[in-house]
């Protein structure tokens, strides 16, 4: 086929996506040959239809081989971790520097907030002078240097996914298995990784909300990564609540921060969880809780945001970098218990502050968000507030209070397994 429109009708009437269809749209979409409505088109025909494991394989292949593919030549295991979005999860911020703090590289190719969950590049745009847009070479010298660096993918590197990767934002279609898959992985094969760990998230706050969803995306992203040559294993993880007790780009760097200097909770066990599981697929020896503990990876991190145009002593004096609001409000609540949590809510009032895009290329406010967020079984009343409403005025305050009143129910709910399965490499 030579037409895009060929290619999209085949998904369409349920005919599959092969190799030279994914070939034809994976280069149109870099090249600018597939229109905008033609790649929303595309990309709701397979939400609709799917392409099977084939076209699933297909698809990724063409969309890494879209652009340029990284070969390295380092003294140790080139490793990194992909998530699936969730609210509060800074895991990348930590995890990084700690694979770094083992002996492995990192050059880990990050997104933007995609829906109702914020991105790693836009947090880190919250440190004053961070640059994500880094050309290959640096790119290579931060990693080589440092032992890690977080990067948006560049124009040579996946072009195919730059672009579908905003449309699928625009378009309704987030939730594909296959465009996530093929989504994931072209930029993770693209940097020439030999080990993979991913975490896939389920519960109310993830894209893919079923544990039996999250299973079939975790094994798709398996088989696929593993048949191209790539050690990966997923973790399918707890997203009935925020991992973190903040969600916002700066509020969640001064979190990452706080557990990369030894604060405890759920963020620091995922990310040891995480962490284990890639030395294992990497063949890399060390323990990661000792590791966090001798604040190594506190100082690697350091080194990267200097190495990517931050300030050198963020890690020292994050109160005197990243941004407060101007407006901070508490979130009033009769006592009782916390039973649920419609953490997809919580996510789209952080992105109805201006923490979050409804299109593409949307400016973010960097300083709004919540912070101190109750989790599961955790009372609350009139001396603990269900949160802090960090806004830019009084009137988006108000709004956000109310948000998150809605998205909490109190009773008697108690949390889940933070791993609820493990899919390992075979």
């Amino acid at each position: 086929m030579t037409d895009p429109r060929q290619v999209i009708a085949a998904i369409r009437d349920g005919r599959g996506l092969d190799r030279p269809g994914a070939a034809l749209m994976a280069q149109g979409l870099a090249d600018g040959s597939v229109s905008d409505a033609q790649a929303a088109a595309f990309a709701m025909a397979v939400l609709l239809k799917g392409v099977g494991t084939e076209g699933r394989v297909a698809l990724t292949r063409a969309m890494r081989d879209s652009g340029q593919v990284l070969h390295w030549d380092l003294p140790g295991a080139v490793v990194d971790k992909h998530s699936t979005g969730g609210i509060g999860d800074t895991t990348s911020l930590i995890l990084a520097p700690l694979l770094a703090a083992a002996g492995a590289f990192v050059p880990m190719i990050s997104g933007r907030g995609l829906g109702h969950t914020g991105g790693t590049l836009d947090k880190l745009e919250a440190i004053p002078g961070f640059v994500c847009d880094q050309g290959e070479a640096a790119f290579r010298k931060i990693v080589r240097e440092v032992g890690c660096a977080i990067v948006s993918a560049t124009g040579d590197l996946a072009p195919a996914d730059r672009r579908l990767y905003a449309i699928r934002d625009e378009s309704g279609t987030v939730e594909s298995i296959d465009l996530i898959t093929a989504s994931i992985l072209s930029k993770k094969l693209a940097a020439g990784l030999q080990a993979l760990v991913l975490d896939v998230k389920a519960g109310s706050g993830a894209f893919l909300k079923k544990d039996d969803a999250s299973q079939r995306l975790a094994e798709a992203l398996v088989k696929t990564a593993n048949g191209a040559g790539c050690r990966t294993a997923a973790l399918i993880t707890d997203m009935d609540q925020p991992l973190a007790r903040s969600a916002g780009n700066a509020l969640e760097v001064f979190e990452a921060i706080a557990v990369l200097k030894g604060q405890k909770g759920a963020l620091r066990d995922l990310v040891l969880e995480l962490a284990a599981e890639c030395l294992r697929l990497a063949d890399v020896p060390g323990d990661p809780a000792a590791l966090l503990d001798s604040g190594r990876p506190a100082e690697i991190f350091g080194q990267m945001v200097a190495a990517q145009g931050g300030p050198a002593d963020l890690v020292e004096r994050p109160d005197v970098f990243l941004a407060i609001s101007p407006v901070i409000a508490p979130v009033p609540v009769v006592a009782g218990r916390v039973g649920a949590i419609d953490v997809t809510a919580l996510g789209h009032t952080v992105v109805a502050l201006g923490g979050g895009r409804v299109r593409a290329g949307e400016k973010i406010d960097h300083r709004v968000g919540l912070s101190d967020l109750a989790k599961l079984g955790e009372e609350v009343g009139p001396d603990r507030p269900l949160a802090m409403v960090h806004a830019a005025d009084e009137t988006a305050a108000e709004i956000a209070v109310a948000g998150v009143q809605a998205a909490y129910r109190l009773g008697d709910g108690q949390p889940g397994p933070l791993v609820r399965a493990r899919i390992v490499s075979e």
